[in-house]
This record gives structure tokens, C-alpha cells and sequence, in this order.
């Protein structure tokens, strides 16, 4: 699958990141022309684990988003639903409990995480909305939910350049650094049709999520949305 206006059946996206696995954070960091570290490191910050907490990582590939959360003494779930990029995950990082899942039926029971999060995985799930719903299921009353995602740049200049950006550069650096440069094209497409800030604000809302806000990250390349779940009572 190449073309993001093909249904997004989850078999042939796991396929995808299967063949992309072995390069894919490198490939990642020359794309994001180094970006994707700082992104990470926002991420952990609006996660804010702490010791003994239960985080669902999901989309997590490889589980390099994991580790940071591991270092902090939380107990760290990556989850994934591509087989590729567990099992490259498990030879770099074998003490990582790696759970194969669909993002839209979770392999958990209800209310069992304090905190869930998913960076550039959500927009390659079938059905968003039934996402938000089961991360929403997962987490414990009072939980929180982190979601970095590419988003729309703020700046219309910039904006202009960054599409040119993903649908003429992106490719053929792709085919330089990547081991299937096709699924890079897809990703671009998928980013120019993913919903903006204020979208994606509002499905989190509207499956449940409160305290809902997002703040953007490198003009509006990457937002960072969060939520929490109401506590009971």
C-alpha cells in the first residue's frame, strides 16, 4: 500500500512498517531533519511518569518512545500491531514486555493504565475514533492521555513550503535512507489529510476525554494534545 486514499486496511499498514522496521528510526531522524529527538522528549514530558505507573505506549514500533518512560520506573507497555517492528524492537530492547495489538481493540482490560500515549500512530489506525474510545477504556479514572501527531503549521508561508516539503522532497531522501522509500509516500499523504488541532481536539472530546488541549511543536509540524479521564465519584 502506497497511496493513503486507499482504505486503511490494518493488515497491509502492518505490512508496511514489517518492511520498514530495520531503518525506520533512523530513517525517522534524517526525515524530521533531527526533530524527531526533540518531539520524543516532549512527549515525556507531558506524560510525566512517575515510578510504578502503568503507561501504554502505543504504536510504540521498535520502543524507543518506551525507554524514557522505562528510565523513570514506570512499568512501560509498548504496544504494536506491526510483528516487524516487535521483533526488531525485542533484539535492540529484550526487557520490554512487547504486546502485539490493533489500536482499535486493545489486547487490555478496562481501566488498567495511568497514563496512554501514541506518537505518529494514530493516523494510520482504520478508525480513529474507535482508537481514542479504547484508549479511553484502558485508562484508569483520572488518567491521562498524551497524542503527538503531525498537525498543520500555524504559519501559511511555512505551511506552503512544508507540503512541497513531504510530497517532493520527502520522497527521494526516503529512497536514500529508507528500505521501502514507497511507504514513506503514503506516510506524506497520510500527514496532508490527517485532521488539524482543533479536529483532533475535538474527537478526543467527543469519545470522553476532558481537559482536552494541544500545544504545538515546531510551527505547528507536530501538535501535542492531552486529555484526562474523569475520575469517578
Amino acid at each position: 500500500m502506497t497511496r493513503a486514499s486507499l482504505d486503511k486496511q490494518p493488515h497491509e499498514v502492518a505490512a508496511m512498517f514489517d518492511d520498514v522496521a530495520a531503518r525506520y528510526d533512523l530513517t525517522n531522524d534524517v526525515l524530521s531533519l533531527g526533530q524527531a529527538r526533540l518531539w520524543r522528549k516532549e512527549v515525556h514530558r507531558a506524560v510525566a511518569a512517575r515510578p510504578a505507573e502503568r503507561v501504554l505506549d502505543l504504536a510504540a514500533g521498535t520502543g524507543t518512545s518506551s525507554l524514557p518512560f522505562a528510565r523513570t520506573g514506570a512499568y512501560v507497555v509498548p504496544c504494536d500491531f506491526s510483528v516487524g517492528m516487535l521483533r526488531e524492537g525485542k533484539k535492540r530492547h529484550p526487557w520490554l514486555p512487547f504486546v502485539a495489538g490493533d489500536g482499535t481493540r486493545l489486547p487490555f482490560a478496562d481501566e488498567v493504565f495511568d497514563a496512554v500515549t501514541i506518537s505518529f500512530g494514530l493516523r494510520n489506525i482504520q478508525d480513529t475514533d474507535a482508537a481514542l474510545a479504547e484508549l479511553y477504556r484502558v485508562t484508569k479514572p483520572g488518567g491521562r492521555v498524551v497524542i503527538c501527531e503531525f498537525s498543520e503549521p500555524t504559519w501559511a508561508p511555512f505551511r506552503t513550503v512544508y507540503t512541497e516539503y513531504l510530497m517532493r522532497a520527502l520522497p527521494p531522501v526516503a529512497r536514500a535512507v529508507s528500505s521501502n522509500p514507497d511507504a514513506y509516500v503514503y506516510l506524506a499523504e497520510s500527514i496532508r489529510t490527517w485532521p488539524n488541532q482543533p479536529e483532533l481536539a475535538a474527537r478526543l472530546q467527543g469519545v470522553g476525554w476532558t481537559e482536552v488541549a494541544w500545544r504545538n511543536l515546531t510551527g505547528g509540524v507536530v501538535a501535542l494534545h492531552r486529555g484526562t479521564k474523569p475520575a469517578k465519584g
